[in-house]
């Protein structure tokens, strides 16, 4: 009688101990995302994520305009990841810049600055991760 109460209090242990588990993997899955607006009429998101190790970082920038150029700069606490030019494109008008930067100690913090240098319009957008 007592080795089938220990296999059932056994049995009855198990799904607790992966369901118990379950929470600790989804933080994992966390990510940040952020929106605003430009200093005229196109809007900014900026979103995080963790990716293998790593912070996944995409930052999206909206005119309603295709053909325009936009230089851009991502930083990752102050330090420079990337930097190029990027074209809006398509019925949406916008462009999006995806890059991985390294996972350092504390929050991580990101920001995308974007410049129009015909219209002058600034895109400045911030995420800390």
């Amino acid at each position: 009688m007592k080795t089938i109460a220990a296999t059932a209090a056994l049995i009855a242990a198990v799904p607790l101990a992966v369901l118990g588990a379950a929470p600790a993997h989804a933080g994992a899955d966390r990510e940040v995302i952020r929106h605003g607006s430009c200093s005229a009429s196109t809007d900014w998101k900026i979103k995080a994520k963790a990716d293998d190790g790593r912070i996944e970082v995409e930052s999206e920038v909206d005119s309603n305009r295709s053909g325009q150029t936009w230089h851009w700069v991502l930083r990752h606490d102050g330090n420079l990841v990337d930097r190029g030019r990027s074209m809006t494109a398509g019925r949406s008008g916008s462009f999006d810049v995806e890059r991985k930067a390294r996972n350092s100690a504390g929050a991580d913090a990101f920001t995308f600055r974007a410049v129009n240098r015909v219209s002058g319009e600034v895109c400045v957008a911030r995420v800390r991760f």
